[in-house]
C-alpha cells in the first residue's frame, strides 16, 4: 500500500512504476479508489443469479423485464454489464431440424391467414411437429399453439411420428378451449395435418383449414418460433435418458414455464396466459359495440 505522504514526496519505486505504465503520477493519484458493493448491489446480483438459474434461456432483455415487474429499477445496459461480469449470458445450441413430409394424396389446403391481423383467442390455431433427440433414437412432439396469445393449448409426445400424434395434441387443444364454429387451424403441408382422419375432425368442430405455401416454413412462423424456444430453453440444456423422462420435463416446461411464467417480446413481455387474462378483462371493460 502505499502511504499518502507519497502525494507530495514520490518515491522512486512509484516513479518507476507510472514509467513502465506509461501514465502519469497525476493519473495515479485521481484513479478511483476501489468500492465495496452495497447491499443493494449484492441483492441485484443475487437476483439476476437466480432468473438465470431458474429461466437459463433468457437473455439480458427478458431479464431486465423481469427485474422490473419484480419492483427493480433498472436497465438493460447495466443488466448486461452484470451478466458480463458474472459470466451468466446464455449459450445456446443450434437450432433444429424440420419434419415435415408432404409427399402424400391428401387434399391441400389453401393460407387462409395470410396477413390476417388476429383480434382475440381461439381465432386462429396454429400447429406443427418436431423431433426430440434420446440416445438411442428419436421420439416427436405436436403442438397446437393460440394464434393471439402464442399459448401452447395442446401438445403430446410420441415415439411414432404420425397422425396419431397431431389428433392427440387436437385433442387437447380442444377439450381445453371449446372453440366456437370459424376457428381457422393452420399448419403445414405435413400428411399429419392433411389426413381424412385429422381433417375430418376439424370439420366437425366447425373450423377452416389453412396451410402453408409449399416450401414455405415462414407461412407457419409462430409455431417455429415456439420449438425454437422449446429446443434452446429446455432441451438443448438437458440430456434426456429416457422417454418418461423427456415427456415430464417437457410438460413441466410447456405448462410450467412458457405458458405461466416465460415473458414474450410479442405479447408486451407478458407471458401468454397472463396475456390473454389481460385481454378478456379488456373485454369485459370495453362498451359494446366498440
Amino acid at each position: 500500500m502505499i502511504h499518502d505522504g507519497l502525494q507530495s514526496q514520490p518515491t522512486a519505486s512509484l516513479v518507476q512504476m507510472c514509467s513502465a505504465l506509461s501514465v502519469s503520477r497525476s493519473w495515479y493519484y485521481a484513479r478511483p479508489a476501489s468500492v465495496e458493493p452495497t447491499q443493494e448491489e449484492i441483492r441485484l446480483r443475487d437476483a439476476i443469479e437466480r432468473l438465470t438459474l431458474e429461466m437459463p434461456g433468457y437473455g439480458y432483455r427478458r431479464i431486465t423485464r423481469q427485474l422490473q415487474r419484480d419492483g427493480w429499477t433498472i436497465n438493460h445496459k447495466r443488466v448486461l454489464r452484470i451478466l458480463r461480469e458474472e459470466s451468466l449470458l446464455c449459450r445456446l445450441k443450434k437450432r433444429f431440424v424440420h419434419t415435415t413430409d408432404s409427399r402424400h394424396s391428401h387434399g391441400i389446403y389453401p393460407n387462409r391467414i395470410k396477413a390476417m391481423t388476429l383480434l382475440q383467442c381461439d381465432q386462429v390455431w396454429v400447429a406443427d411437429i418436431t423431433y426430440i433427440r434420446l440416445p438411442q433414437n428419436f421420439c416427436y412432439l405436436a403442438a397446437i399453439l393460440d394464434g393471439f396469445s402464442r399459448r401452447c393449448i395442446g401438445w403430446h409426445l410420441s415415439r411414432d411420428i404420425d397422425t396419431g400424434l397431431s389428433v392427440a395434441a387436437l385433442e387437447k387443444a380442444i377439450t381445453l378451449r371449446q372453440p366456437a364454429s370459424g376457428l381457422i387451424h393452420h399448419s403445414d403441408r405435413g400428411v399429419q395435418y392433411a389426413s381424412t382422419r385429422y381433417t375430418e375432425r376439424l370439420e366437425q368442430i366447425g373450423a377452416l383449414v389453412s396451410m402453408s405455401g409449399k416450401g414455405n416454413p415462414y407461412d407457419n412462423a409462430k409455431a417455429e418460433s415456439f420449438f425454437k424456444t422449446l429446443k434452446r430453453e429446455e432441451v438443448y440444456l438437458k440430456e434426456y435418458t429416457t422417454y418418461a423422462e423427456a415427456e415430464a420435463n417437457l410438460g413441466s416446461f410447456i405448462d410450467d414455464v412458457y405458458n405461466v411464467k416465460r415473458l414474450h417480446s410479442s405479447l408486451d413481455y407478458l407471458p401468454p396466459v397472463e396475456f390473454e387474462a389481460t385481454e378478456a378483462s379488456k373485454a369485459i371493460r370495453r362498451p359494446t359495440g366498440t
